[in-house]
């Protein structure tokens, strides 16, 4: 003899596990498309470095560029300020923060003067320190 055995109420619940297929899908689909635009965003203003040797800088952390263009325009990252609103737009930008550090890049076809006048505006900021970013030498082949 057979026993049949009947279903129970129990039985006929809906199961409660999750289904991860979904989310793992997705989850790559974001990955893809952050690998493919992180590039992009590190897109900046074109200057022309000079080329010295120089100890590299440990850059962990998001730190305040200041460039200088061949046209003589100023940004900070990446927002143009004229050299008349340097000095009160870093005074502001520094006004809460305790490690008072910039870097300046700047076009080696931009004068001296130039070069020095800014700086001049980065110092009456208040600015502790001010280093400059530059191209390491091409080696000879």
């Amino acid at each position: 003899m057979k026993t049949v055995r009947r279903r129970t109420n129990t039985e006929n619940k809906p199961m409660a596990d999750i289904n991860v297929t979904p989310l793992v899908d997705v989850v790559l689909v974001l990955l893809i498309i952050f690998m493919v635009t992180a590039p992009l965003l590190q897109m900046g203003i074109d200057v022309n470095l000079p080329r010295v040797k120089a100890k590299s800088i440990d850059v962990a952390e998001e730190k305040l560029i200041l460039t200088i263009t061949p046209a003589k325009e100023i940004f900070i990252n990446k927002n143009k300020i004229p050299i008349s609103d340097l000095r009160t737009k870093l005074e502001g930008i520094f006004s809460s923060r305790t490690d008072k550090e910039i870097f300046m890049r700047a076009d080696k076809t931009i004068p001296y003067g130039f070069v020095i006048e800014v700086m001049s505006e980065v110092r009456k900021a208040g600015i502790d320190k001010l280093g400059m970013i530059t191209e390491p030498p091409e080696e000879a082949r």
